[in-house]
């Protein structure tokens, strides 16, 4: 069963990436295409982005592809910390682009005769196909995303998701140089698209690092975890759980404490039993449990 469900989190996983790759690959040459037709910076700040999801992109399916390895004997508890490391690289590169759409923003912006537009219209329909493009990709990702729970998809989501505004942002100021020959407004969208970039790439930079340095899992998740336990059957009580996260997975160790006078078959079965009800909850778990015996309280042996 496990099993089962890891090989389809995996085929979903690869069926984000391929599906981001074919979309970014498509955006690249169509807005390649129209900034040579229209000359407008803020298709050329959506350009620089989609040739950046596209190179981003290539490394979160070389990620996912690693990451899906089973454990060896170098890596005992997996490879899923390689969705982290594209994670931090996801956010280095949107960092590196949103810097160079500013600069080129703020020159335009500050230059002492306005740059023209020309050829509007096509360049409004490119930014037209891009966004249903880009909308399908997100839905799909989302899908996948609450799924398999992958930090690389679920990255990737965000940064399309962030997209959507600049290109739509990239229509209005076409439309408003064609219409009243406002050609600053270009600038200023691309400037606005860029400090998004920048925004998302901290959140993203911020949680693979938190993944990196083993923090614990969400407070709700392991609050749930610890719902199952105390009202497991057989379980008296529990302690010293500890979490952390390692790209898509949720590693758990918990301790339950057991009455010493069970049977060893039945002490089994109740933490093999907790362990279930556990991923049943969070599939993307690795759930180890410790069984410990309590101590007879002192009025026990007095009333023997």
């Amino acid at each position: 069963m496990g099993a089962q469900m890891a090989t389809e989190q995996t085929r979903l996983n690869l069926s984000a990436g391929l599906a981001s790759v074919t979309v970014a690959s498509v955006l690249v040459a169509l807005k390649l295409w129209a900034l040579g037709q229209t000359g407008a910076l803020s298709v050329a700040a959506s350009l620089a982005d989609s040739a950046m999801d596209l190179m981003v992109s290539l490394m979160a399916m070389a990620a996912i592809f690693y990451a899906a390895k089973p454990a060896d004997e170098d890596h005992a508890f997996g490879h899923t910390s390689a969705e982290d490391l594209a994670s931090l690289g996801q956010s280095i590169f949107i960092l590196v682009s949103a810097g160079v759409i500013a600069v080129a923003a703020v020159q335009r912006l500050l230059a002492p005769v306005p740059d023209t537009l020309s050829r509007e219209a096509v360049g409004m329909g490119v930014m037209a196909v891009s966004i249903l493009l880009t909308l399908g990709l997100v839905l799909w990702q989302g899908r996948v995303a609450r799924r398999t729970g992958n930090k690389v998809v679920a990255a990737d989501r965000l940064h399309y998701l962030g997209d959507l505004l600049p290109n739509i942002g990239a229509i209005v100021s076409l439309w408003a140089s064609r219409a009243f020959g406002l050609t600053a407004i270009d600038s200023v969208v691309a400037l606005a698209a860029a400090g998004m970039l920048a925004l998302g790439a901290a959140r993203i930079g911020r949680d693979a690092f938190h993944a990196l340095m083993d923090r614990r899992a969400d407070p709700v998740v392991i609050a749930g975890i610890e719902a199952i336990a105390r009202d497991w059957p057989g379980v008296q009580g529990y302690h010293d759980i500890k979490t952390r996260m390692a790209g898509s997975r949720i590693f758990v160790q918990i301790h339950i404490e057991l009455d010493g006078d069970l049977p060893l078959r039945r002490a089994h079965d109740i933490g093999a039993g907790l362990r279930r009800a556990i991923l049943q909850a969070y599939p993307q778990a690795d759930v180890i449990v410790h069984k410990d015996v309590t101590q007879p309280s002192p009025q026990a042996h007095d009333q023997t």
